[in-house]
């Protein structure tokens, strides 16, 4: 499958101007800004901040909360590996709580049952481009003192009872990675309506430079003041986690365009249900009423005991699917806690956390076998038709 349908607006314009100024990176050019502020006004947030992938996104965001050695941070275990990755690398403890069963997205009741003294933050997963329950999980957050980043790496401009979700949470992360909705390559931006934590953000993904802003990251503007010999450039811890100017130029001429993307997602998604029908063993991911999920896949629990998740798999592909993918493992039981590596991170701290094998969250235990996940990522009826018909092809085969 090739993704070259989705560069068809602004982005050799815009690569062709970041070249043509002199290819400045992002302490000095102007198209990251004006990616920030593009996708800042699409979301209804205050600030945005682009990050060089939506990992380093969800590592500045704790570091704008303040997580640090010791705190826990609420997190499914549904999801990619980078929200433990993340907790781990500011030695702080994931703590695992429940997804439900019809959304697939945590669950709010296990997420109070596991608030601790130790709480600092809660990092639910808006997951495969549906919203996860913020309502409650805000209001959890607000009673206790702590702060919500709101991971919708997957759910770009998803809505949640009838609300934007750019601007619901203390923080919301997107990934920019190629799969999803708007792409740069690799990449990742944040919103937020919190100036401090704009500011936080900012300076932790570009080396901790006294002069970020929260709405700009250009700071060799004044050579009089950036090449004084006095002048002291950084004031807080910070790593190296920008975008490049020729990312940013992409990401600008996406945005622009990224109505059209997830129109494209919503009909897709459309096709595969009405291809699945009254089948009785494929349950979609639930959708509540009032909101709008965004499909960066369409996701289906396969609950059909007679035939192997594996066997109709390669039956859709025989019928001209491009493949079912199966989601990840649920984080505790990857071999990176399993093996207790973590626990080299930060001896001191983890020395008495160990997650054990299984039974930890049950609902997600007993779903992430049977979902099957139907990629959306298509721009044309040639190439999303064919797997739409390889479906239905499929559930006739194995009636």
């Amino acid at each position: 499958m090739k993704n070259t349908w989705r560069f068809g607006g602004n982005e050799l314009k815009y690569l062709r101007e970041v070249v043509d100024s002199g290819f400045g990176s992002g302490t000095s050019g102007s198209m990251n800004n004006r990616f920030e502020q593009a996708f800042a006004e699409k979301t209804g947030a205050k600030y945005a901040v682009t990050f060089n992938s939506g990992t380093s996104t969800l590592h500045a965001a704790l570091h704008a909360l303040d997580v640090n050695a010791g705190d826990e941070v609420i997190v499914p275990p549904l999801t990619v590996i980078s929200n433990i990755d993340v907790i781990f690398a500011q030695n702080a403890v994931p703590v695992f709580a429940d997804v439900d069963k019809d959304t697939f997205n945590i669950d709010p009741a296990d997420i109070k049952r596991k608030i601790t003294p130790r709480t600092k933050a809660i990092m639910p997963v808006s997951l495969y481009g549906l919203s996860c329950d913020l309502d409650p999980i805000m209001d959890m957050a607000k009673e206790h003192g702590i702060h919500v980043i709101n991971d919708a790496a997957e759910a770009h401009m998803a809505v949640y009872k009838k609300r934007p979700i750019g601007n619901i949470a203390d923080i919301t992360s997107y990934s920019l990675e190629n799969s999803k909705h708007i792409t740069t390559g690799d990449g990742g931006i944040v919103v937020t309506d919190n100036e401090e934590f704009a500011i936080k953000m900012r300076k932790f993904g570009s080396l901790g430079y006294a002069a970020m802003k929260s709405g700009d990251g250009r700071i060799r503007i004044n050579k009089d003041i950036f090449q004084d010999p006095a002048y002291k450039r950084h004031d807080t811890l910070g790593l190296n986690y920008r975008m490049p100017e020729v990312a940013a130029a992409l990401g600008l001429a996406q945005i622009e365009r990224i109505e059209k993307f997830i129109d494209i997602r919503i009909k897709i998604a459309s096709l595969y249900k009405e291809a699945i029908g009254k089948c009785s063993y494929l349950v979609p991911q639930y959708v509540p009423e009032g909101y709008v999920n965004t499909y960066w896949c369409y996701t289906v629990k396969y609950e059909r005991k007679d035939v192997s998740w594996q066997d109709f798999r390669k039956k859709y592909i025989e019928f001209g699917g491009d493949g079912i993918y199966a989601a990840w493992a649920l984080s505790y039981l990857e071999t990176l806690v399993l093996s207790k590596a973590y626990k080299k991170r930060a001896p001191y701290y983890y020395k008495d956390i160990d997650y054990g094998t299984a039974g930890l969250c049950p609902a997600a235990e007993a779903i992430q076998p049977t979902l099957m996940q139907f990629v959306t990522n298509y721009g044309s009826e040639d190439e999303y038709l064919p797997k739409v018909e390889a479906l239905r092809k499929t559930i006739k085969y194995f009636k």
